[in-house]
């Protein structure tokens, strides 16, 4: 007995060659039933498709696109479109999801809350897709983030700031402090693939730490130091970035307690015709272009080479910071870098 092929195995051009040879058959005054019997397809296979080509011709024999169409499935428009609004302005905790991230799964999983309709992980990566979503490693932002105080501070605050600046004739500096560990690593390296690169490092952790102030052009002005970052350590800093500045300075920071104790208040109070200090609302590193110098240091200096001890990187650089270095201090020059 003669079974039937299943023709879904087969690739598209096969199948419409099939299609027209079986068509041609019973043009040519076979029955359906032989026809289908001969090439071992379905008697209503034969039908549709003998109807397919008196109502198209033979275009309509043709491949077509396989495959479920994108955005087809068991959600209707209405559906779709609420859910796809939830995904853009939620996140899936804000919904009361078990899930911190949007995935196949919490997707599928905020359907069923939403509309009662089970679907799998295929299905909704395929909604996904229709929706113009792809996977993307997500920006972390704090709870504590004031939006409305972020984009005041942009449209409002800073353009004051810069126009007062222009007026005093003053430069403005966006300040900021870092860490250095013995133990960081960063960037990548080739490896044959199943094989992760081993990078042999000291075991003893030691670091440092560094301040540092950038200008709008690029002048860079930093210090090093160890230990804690203090009071003493940031009026330090600020003594000598006025001991080297030819003008007013407006150094723009975040809201470390440092930055808002009362013994740096006093000094900026007191010396108050020379400098100003301006803070940034909380939790906006990335409005600080001091926060890629930092990322820089971590990723291009340290994170290309390998300490192998403290008293090895004691030899490299002096324990006490060292004086300015000589050198033009105004925004005209770009990249001016001096060690504080």
């Amino acid at each position: 007995m003669k079974t039937k092929n299943d023709a879904r195995k087969l690739d598209g051009a096969t199948q419409a060659h099939m299609r027209k040879m079986v068509v041609q058959t019973v043009r040519g005054e076979m029955t359906q039933t032989a026809a289908a019997n001969i090439y071992g397809v379905s008697l209503r296979a034969v039908s549709k498709w003998m109807k397919l080509s008196r109502e198209g011709g033979w275009i309509a024999l043709r491949p077509g696109k396989r495959g479920r169409q994108p955005g087809s499935g068991r959600l209707n428009h209405t559906q779709a479109v609420r859910i796809r609004k939830l995904i853009i302005e939620r996140m899936p905790d804000q919904l009361a999801l078990p899930f911190y991230l949007w995935t196949r799964e919490s997707v599928a999983h905020l359907i069923e809350q939403q509309y009662g309709i089970t679907v799998s992980a295929t299905t909704a990566a395929r909604y996904l897709k229709a929706w113009g979503m792809s996977a993307q490693k997500p920006v972390r932002r704090a709870y504590e983030r004031n939006d409305a105080a972020i984009v005041r501070w942009l449209d409002e605050d800073y353009p004051t700031i810069a126009k007062e600046a222009k007026q005093e004739e003053a430069a403005i500096l966006w300040g900021d402090e870092t860490g250095l560990r013995s133990d960081h690593l960063s960037g990548t390296s080739f490896a044959l693939k199943g094989r992760t690169p081993l990078v042999r490092a000291t075991g003893q952790r030691f670091g440092c730490n560094m301040i540092s102030a950038i200008s709008n052009r690029g002048m860079l002005s930093f210090m090093v130091f160890e230990g804690t970052f203090k009071n003493a350590t940031f009026i330090e800093f600020m003594k000598r970035l006025l001991k080297q500045a030819t003008r007013k300075i407006y150094l723009i920071v975040d809201g470390h307690p440092v930055h808002r104790s009362v013994a740096v208040r006093r000094f900026v109070a007191d010396n108050a015709e020379r400098l100003r200090l301006i803070r940034l609302p909380g939790y906006c590193p990335e409005l600080n272009p001091d926060e890629m110098l930092n990322q820089d240091v971590k990723t291009n200096a340290l994170g290309k080479s390998r300490p192998t001890s403290e008293a090895g990187n004691d030899r490299q650089r002096p324990s006490t910071p060292a004086p300015l270095a000589k050198g033009a201090s105004r925004d005209s020059q770009p990249a001016q870098r001096k060690a504080c």
